[in-house]
């Protein structure tokens, strides 16, 4: 009878799209292994189910769940920013989004809930009626007024759908993630329909504020060695002016600060 943990394994298997055999020869294990623990003939020790989890890399909430199916204590913690062990992250996000100002910069958590804004993009959001603690997600698909000021919606819809889709495969599926990509879908209409010849090299998201245009593209800053899960999930989108009217327009806000 396949355990709990077995279908969680092979649930997790297949949405990597890794054979027993792959996975055994990366794991160090044979095939028949694999097959055995999955389908609850052998009963993993809590070493094994961690090196399965890295080899198929599993999200940290994942693996404590995998690790509790096979009878085993988790072994991920899911710490406040203000706790001491995360001092020295809580510092390092400090320090990269208030020098990044006078250019915007968000952190967010893994369904794009504002943790955190730097003084530009506190500025800026205001204006959105967005702040801590309110989905950048729901404000996108929901407002109005905020899909009216994005002066080139689809194009900008369309690569959020994909990035959407990206985080959610990461999780592998999160009901929230898939929700907003379907609900954007209705944005898009048919697909975002590319001219002919080379593509440009990014995709600005272009808002109009009152007349004022402002212009960025965006990088997504994340911890490489978090063994947290609220560390884990922690993301950084940093804006920079795709032109050079944005870049003037935010060095003047931050010198008159």
């Amino acid at each position: 009878m396949q355990s709990d943990f077995g279908a969680g394994l092979k649930q997790w298997r297949q949405q990597r799209r890794r054979s027993q055999l792959d996975l055994g020869l990366s794991a160090n294990v044979s095939a028949r292994h694999i097959s055995f623990l999955e389908t609850g003939r052998s009963k993993p020790s809590r070493t094994m189910v961690l090196q399965l989890c890295e080899e198929l890399d599993v999200p940290r909430p994942d693996r404590n769940a995998l690790l509790v199916a096979a009878g085993l204590a988790p072994a991920y913690a899911d710490r406040g920013m203000d706790e001491r062990d995360m001092k020295p992250a809580e510092d390092a996000v400090h320090w990269m989004m208030e020098r990044h100002d006078p250019f915007p910069a968000i952190a967010m958590d893994r369904h794009w809930i504002i943790t955190r804004l730097n003084r530009t993009a506190e500025k800026l959001l205001a204006g959105m009626g967005l702040g801590p603690g309110q989905s950048l997600l729901d404000a996108f698909l929901e407002s109005p007024e905020i899909q009216q000021s994005i002066e080139n919606l689809s194009e900008v819809a369309f690569h959020t759908r994909t990035r959407l889709r990206t985080e959610s495969a990461h999780w592998g599926g999160d009901p929230v993630l898939d929700a907003a990509a379907t609900r954007i879908s209705a944005l898009i209409g048919e697909g975002l329909q590319h001219q002919p010849g080379l593509l440009p090299a990014f995709v600005p998201t272009t808002y109009n504020f009152g007349g004022l245009s402002l212009s960025f593209f965006s990088t997504f800053a994340q911890f490489g060695s978090a063994e947290d899960i609220t560390l884990s999930e922690i993301k950084i989108e940093m804006m920079f002016p795709a032109d050079d009217a944005t870049r003037d327009t935010l060095l003047a806000m931050g010198q008159s600060h």
